[in-house]
């Protein structure tokens, strides 16, 4: 046997093309080449026919409301009430992110951080949230349920650094797996806190 040139027999590349006894080797390479061309014929109409490319379009804007209905509450108070804003950024277990109108739907847990609400007019406020949850819905109505939420402004710097101490050495005192739990919580919210103070 001796090897063809590329193509081969079978118009595959390194096939292998057994001569006949008594065949000169040029006959052998004529039917080689002759074996791949039939190849390439057949190849060429198998394919596709070739169609001019389709006509470029763009995408059609999206349909839905092009305003955001907020609400964002504690068990003690109600920040918004289904109210227009422009964007929300909030924190949740899976990262940051902001939501826009006809954002998609999302059922997320909130970690402990700060949630930035943005006017209309572009104006932004800020609330620390310990945790809870933040729902965005087909609608664009978005729901921030916190289990404690404040205005920033309303926090000290130093008081949250005491805090996080304490609750460190509450992780170091802890007794029981339930005790050590509750305390590493406390340090995560105290830790988010002055991580968003400083």
């Amino acid at each position: 046997m001796t090897p063809s040139a590329p193509g081969g027999a079978r118009g595959t590349p390194g096939a292998v093309v057994r001569r006949r006894p008594g065949l000169p080797r040029a006959a052998a390479a004529a039917a080689a080449m002759a074996a791949m061309f039939r190849a390439r014929r057949l190849l060429r109409l198998a394919r596709p026919a070739l169609l001019p490319p389709p006509a470029r379009g763009y995408a059609e804007p999206a349909a839905g409301p092009a305003a955001m209905a907020f609400t964002f509450a504690s068990p003690t108070q109600v920040f918004y009430n289904g109210a227009n804003v422009k964007q929300v950024d909030v924190p949740t277990l899976t990262g940051s992110f902001g939501i826009l109108a006809s954002h998609v739907p999302t059922l997320q847990v909130l970690r402990p951080g700060v949630v930035t609400v943005y006017a209309e007019d572009g104006t932004a406020t800020k609330y620390f949230v310990s945790s809870g949850s933040v729902t965005v819905n087909a609608d664009s109505t978005v729901q921030v349920l916190a289990e404690e939420a404040v205005t920033m402004d309303m926090l000290d710097l130093a008081t949250a650094k005491s805090n996080l101490e304490k609750a460190v050495s509450e992780v170091a005192a802890a007794s029981d797996e339930a005790a050590k739990a509750e305390a590493q919580i406390k340090v995560e919210a105290n830790e988010a806190l002055v991580k968003a103070l400083e």
